[in-house]
């Protein structure tokens, strides 16, 4: 006989833990599925993000950015270490136990809440009398009925066409974490987040780190002049970063990879490396989702269609996240959970798509929100810039990192923000000043009188904003 709950989720990732607490919290008996597993087969929920995207990223980055202070800025602090190692299985250890961390204390907020979780693959039966059976596929088989069903299944690494990913010397993100000892020669087609961590996080330790990009332009989704400030600045670590180039055969043996390829000149050439990391974008995942058994409707890229609601073509089923349109963010994926749990609920759940920050890991961080002066310019919108960069910043100087700058753009006529861009430290953390601000559409001059503390890298956000109508406090 099934189990019958109010709200069925099918995946615990951001999006899909999150629905299922939400929906907890406002009375709803919940159930939610998930796959993955830990090293010992135990459940490890939290979706790509948590097992092998943001969170092990950013302790594997974390540890090379030590690793790089030691060797190249701490004597300038007056710090002598003598010759400093790293220990790569210790490193990696740590990025595990920080990813176990994460999948219990996710296990510890079902427990907390009363959502009762599933440890296997959900996938639709069928359609029933007061909602839908939801077969959960696993060491202990169960089928469900829910009232109501959030497929948040989130997204797969996409492979090269007839390279295949074999995570020894053709890797996917889940491989790039798993490397075991530094490679001499590391190979990443595609320059975008993925490719551009990954790649920081091994040239630091050492690995001669070539990045191969299809387009013409670096990092074409981010304002023009914060990519070309990125640019230089690893340009300058020794990151070599190739555009333009077009991918030809590659082969793989017992010493690495071969990558055949055409440089934006014209020149054919050849790239042998110990180990390529693929980072091409992500694809939809309904694998398994058995989603033509209830008739679900999938797009030409096999995303579950939804509507501005993140509801699918079916009465009662939801979609969230990177299964579904929209950017491939855990952000994004959180911001629906909880919307759509809020309108199963018949609350009014709200996803301003304009204001969800963007954020590249690397040193130094890039960071926005809003639009690009080349969008503001191809809307033919009239917009005022302003700038400050972090060269002129005192806690930025007291710090030691200088790299980059803030980039404010605002209406010509309200004042209005349109959109933030920082390349620099911590950018991460300074762009959520500018996401709140954009929420409530405030404008430039109100970010510029603000009390910022000082000294702080905040500062650099409250001069960036003055220059906007070109006034500036730093004398």
């Amino acid at each position: 006989m099934s189990q019958a709950f109010d709200v069925v989720v099918i995946g615990a990732g951001p999006g899909g833990y999150i629905a299922a607490i939400r929906a907890a919290q406002l009375g709803f008996k919940v159930a939610c599925i998930d796959e993955w597993k830990n090293a010992v087969g135990g459940p490890a929920p939290g979706g790509t993000c948590t097992n092998v995207g943001c969170i092990p990223s950013k302790a594997l980055l974390q540890s090379s950015e030590h690793f790089e202070h030691a060797n190249h800025h701490f004597a300038d602090h007056g710090i002598s270490t003598g010759k400093v190692t790293m220990d790569v299985a210790k490193m990696v250890g740590r990025k595990d136990a920080v990813v176990k961390q994460n999948n219990d204390g996710i296990l510890y907020l079902f427990k907390k809440n009363k959502v009762t979780f599933f440890h296997g693959r959900g996938s639709f039966v069928k359609a029933a009398e007061g909602g839908y059976e939801v077969q959960v596929s696993g060491d202990k088989p169960e089928t469900l009925l829910g009232k109501q069903v959030i497929v948040a299944t989130g997204s797969n690494a996409r492979a090269l066409p007839g390279t295949p990913f074999d995570e020894e010397n053709v890797l996917s993100n889940d491989g790039a974490l798993r490397i075991g000892a530094v490679p001499k020669k590391l190979a990443l087609i595609g320059s975008g987040v993925i490719g551009l961590e990954m790649g920081s996080v091994w040239r630091r330790l050492g690995a001669d780190v070539t990045i191969l990009e299809g387009l013409p332009t670096f990092l074409g989704a981010v304002d023009e002049q914060i990519a070309k400030e990125a640019k230089k600045a690893f340009d300058k670590q020794g990151l070599k970063i190739e555009l333009g180039v077009t991918v030809g055969e590659i082969k793989t043996g017992k010493k690495g990879v071969s990558v055949a390829y055409t440089n934006a000149k014209g020149e054919a050439l050849t790239l042998d490396a110990d180990k390529l990391i693929v980072s091409i974008g992500r694809v939809p995942n309904t694998i398994g989702l058995n989603a033509e058994a209830v008739g679900l409707a999938l797009d030409e890229r096999g995303a579950i269609v939804v509507d501005a609601e993140c509801k699918t073509n079916l009465p009662g089923v939801w979609a969230v996240g990177d299964v579904v349109r929209g950017p491939m963010l855990a952000h994004k994926a959180e911001e629906e959970g909880v919307a759509v749990a809020e309108r199963i609920a018949g609350q009014h759940g709200h996803v301003n798509f304009n204001t969800i920050p963007w954020v590249i890991y690397t040193s130094p961080e890039i960071a926005w929100v809003g639009r690009t002066e080349q969008q503001l310019k191809a809307d033919g919108v009239a917009y005022k810039a302003g700038t400050f960069p972090f060269l002129a910043n005192g806690r930025a100087r007291a710090l030691g990192d200088t790299t980059g700058m803030v980039k404010f753009l605002a209406d010509a006529a309200t004042d209005e923000i349109l959109g933030v861009h920082i390349v620099g430290p911590m950018a991460s953390e300074l762009i959520s000043e500018a996401v709140v601000a954009m929420e409530f559409k405030a404008s430039a001059e109100d970010i510029a009188r603000i009390c910022h503390a000082h000294p702080s890298l905040s500062e650099a956000t409250k001069e960036a904003a003055l220059a906007v109508d070109k006034r500036t406090l730093n004398f």
